[in-house]
């Protein structure tokens, strides 16, 4: 859509005009020849000197070109500018961070592919999380890995595509064979802390139960709560497994009860499955929706017909006054002569 932004400034058209007008009219003196016998010359031709004087005027056409460059420049002037069609854009209203656990209890093989083959607890892990993912279209995610010590893989952002393809790089004990669960939430938080967005949403992901952090899950999980971090807790694994693959259910529901959030627990891959799509209701895609509609100026336009117009105009005069001086400086031929 076509807009001005300066409207009033048509109202400067009729300048040129006024001030042709009320100024007086430009004179330059000229020498000129004097003839002595200039009356003699008169009265043998009939003529009354000074009866005709010669008045240089301006032709039509000059004056329709200074008119329409004066328009151009004028509407220049007034800024047009287009104005597109909306753009909205769809800003994320929710972080959510993943901490998943690469502890070496996680190559137990006891979850099915898509295509039912036995596969290992990670392996599970990361296709359930891919199609998790792939649905987190305007949410910001990061990514936690955590085993013997917890470390940020990606920060909050809103490239999907990348959180899915660092996941699926992650591999079993790539931190160490233990479970610092307290010591992840912890490395959850803080980083939190620079986020600008009101709901902030964490799941963990764990097999095993906490071996050593330095911050305590139950510690982790008030400092959570404190600075309104929602912690759901997905277990993972066999609740009567002993030695390092023993499952802390106590903790992991106390931690989900503490913030607010929820505690699930993962048997095999379709529960796991399930697990996700509860947390996708109970967590639904907030996005702020924001809309502008996009400017350009177009006052370039008719800044440069004017200048144009007004080049061209001036290149037609030099060849038409060329053109006459050939024709004036042609020889007669003897046919024209006689």
């Amino acid at each position: 859509m076509l807009t001005i932004a300066h409207p009033w400034l048509f109202l400067l058209l009729p300048l040129a005009w006024l001030i042709r007008r009320l100024l007086p009219t430009h004179h330059e003196r000229k020498a000129a020849v004097r003839v002595p016998f200039m009356q003699r010359l008169s009265r043998l031709a009939g003529l009354q000197a000074g009866s005709d004087v010669a008045v240089a005027t301006r032709p039509v056409s000059q004056w329709l070109v200074l008119a329409v460059t004066w328009l151009f420049i004028v509407t220049a002037l007034t800024r047009p500018q287009w104005l597109g069609e909306p753009v909205i854009r769809d800003i994320p209203m929710r972080d959510l961070l993943v901490a998943v656990d690469l502890s070496g209890s996680m190559e137990a093989r006891d979850f099915t592919d898509n295509e039912g083959n036995s596969v290992d607890r990670l392996t599970a892990v990361k296709q359930v999380l891919d199609e998790f993912f792939s649905r987190r279209d305007g949410d910001r995610v990061g990514l936690i890995l955590f085993g013997s010590a917890a470390f940020v893989q990606v920060p909050f952002t809103d490239d999907i595509d990348v959180v899915r393809e660092l996941l699926d790089e992650a591999q079993i004990r790539m931190l160490g064979p233990r479970t610092m669960l307290g010591d992840a939430m912890g490395l959850a938080i803080n980083l939190f802390e620079r986020s600008e967005v009101d709901e902030r949403v964490l799941i963990v992901l764990t097999d095993g139960n906490d071996t050593g952090s330095l911050v305590p899950p139950e510690r982790a999980a008030e400092i959570a709560r404190d600075n309104d971090v929602v912690v759901h807790t997905i277990a993972i694994g066999d609740p009567a497994a002993v030695g390092e693959q023993a499952l802390d259910e106590k903790t992991l529901e106390s931690i989900a009860t503490t913030t607010g959030g929820g505690y699930f627990h993962a048997n095999d891959r379709q529960e796991l499955e399930a697990i996700y799509a509860y947390l996708d209701e109970i967590n639904p895609r907030q996005v702020e929706t924001q809309s502008y509609r996009p400017l350009t100026e177009l006052y370039t336009w008719p800044l440069a017909a004017g200048m144009l117009l007004s080049l061209f105009y001036i290149m037609f005069l030099e060849i038409r006054l060329h053109v006459n001086n050939r024709k004036i400086g042609e020889p007669q031929t003897q046919g024209e002569a006689s």
